[in-house]
């Protein structure tokens, strides 16, 4: 079994994508970030740096619990327990690891404060807005231009394509139309349109709702 410490965001949803996707058990752990339960110890403990996702594998290496923090690497975890979406040929598996940490470095950070900037904060700042709505488009861009001959970022369905998905989603949130990138847009319904994509991306959406009220209502 595996415990997953989840709340409902979008690096929360790359970790359910996956764990549906493999089929393997697990239970939610919730972290209320609205309550900052990520900061408590018996969490800290498991995440040092007092983020989510993180996962206590209590069948891990040699049937040893094992935990693991950041959703990158958490994906590379599962895929290398459930031998799916994570290559083991070093070239394919390459492909996967350099869009997973495009993902991890640039499309989250920078979707993320897009949509601080522009929906949460009360005072705007114009240039903190332009900025990061225009990387996110860049950034959009260079997944359109990868996809333009090929289904999927790494060619195959990946742990690549989990990591993005879900900040993809929320394009509706940065002003931006998936209209305007002619291969993006069919590769987000199609990864959306798997079965295991779509339990996944249900879970936990009505607290996602209510905590970005909260978000909204603290933020200054």
């Amino acid at each position: 079994m595996i415990d997953l410490h989840f709340w409902p965001t979008p690096n929360g949803w790359k970790i359910t994508l996956m764990l549906e996707e493999c089929g393997l058990d697990y239970a939610i752990k919730y972290v209320d970030l609205g309550e900052q339960k990520q900061f408590l110890p018996e969490f800290l403990k498991i995440s040092p740096n007092g983020r989510m996702p993180a996962i206590v594998d209590h069948a891990g290496p040699a049937g040893k619990p094992i935990s693991v923090f950041e959703s990158g690497a958490i994906l590379q975890y599962l895929g290398n327990k459930s031998g799916k979406f994570y290559p083991q040929d070093p070239h394919a598996r390459v492909e996967v690891d350099q869009w997973l940490f495009w993902q991890m470095a640039g499309l989250g950070p920078m979707a993320g404060q897009a949509v601080h900037f522009k929906n949460y904060k009360a005072d705007k700042i114009d240039y903190a807005i332009k900025r990061y709505i225009d990387e996110v488009i860049r950034l959009y861009q260079v997944m359109d231009d990868r996809l333009a001959d090929r289904d999927y970022l790494a060619g195959e369905y990946s742990i690549a394509d989990m990591a993005c998905w879900p900040w993809i989603r929320g394009y509706k949130a940065y002003g931006i139309e998936l209209r305007d990138f002619a291969n993006l847009r069919p590769w987000f319904k199609r990864v959306g349109g798997r079965a295991a994509v779509e339990r996944a991306a249900n879970i936990g959406k009505d607290d996602f709702r209510e905590s970005q009220k909260r978000s909204q209502n603290r933020i200054k």
